[in-house]
């Protein structure tokens, strides 16, 4: 955390629209122990008169069980020079091995909620929302057949709690 420091949401200086070309971490604690996974889809808004996030996980995510099981987790963004560690994040799975081990990352640890020392920020986010999307929520149908496969995103509305940079 002594690299970090923390900023308010109004000083974030980023465009939303661009960060599906940085690929963040979803992370939360489960029992004492930390997972993480890839994502690049998700978003900020206001709801319910709070700033939030949402992210979208699917069901067989590993992940899913920590966020599921934690009041809040985290997303952590990296620079460029992360993406062949996050794109092997993004593909083995937590049940199989110590992944985040795997790729020498360093789990800091805020009101136990787990980030990582290596990334450049880092968003709290507490959770206030989750819902299963379904094939019948879709008006654009061809969303369905480009993709998925029956497995089908759980939703997630989180508040922003806090956020910190280097």
């Amino acid at each position: 955390m002594e690299n970090f420091k923390e900023i308010g949401i109004k000083d974030c200086k980023f465009n939303p629209f661009e960060l599906k070309t940085k690929w963040m971490l979803i992370s939360a604690q489960k029992d004492g122990k930390t997972n993480t996974m890839t994502a690049s889809w998700g978003g900020f808004g206001v709801m319910w008169n709070k700033e939030v996030v949402f992210v979208v996980i699917r069901p067989q995510r590993y992940t899913k069980e920590f966020v599921d099981n934690a009041e809040s987790f985290s997303l952590t963004f990296f620079d460029k020079n992360y993406l062949k560690d996050l794109s092997y994040l993004g593909k083995v799975s937590g049940r199989d091995e110590d992944k985040i081990a795997k790729v020498g990352f360093n789990v800091l640890m805020d009101n136990n909620i787990p980030y990582f020392e290596e990334a450049e920020s880092v968003i709290f986010a507490k959770k206030l929302f989750v819902q299963p999307i379904t094939e019948a929520s879709f008006l654009d149908k061809d969303l369905i057949e480009k993709w998925y496969e029956g497995d089908f995103h759980h939703l997630y509305i989180a508040e922003v709690t806090k956020i910190m940079v280097k």
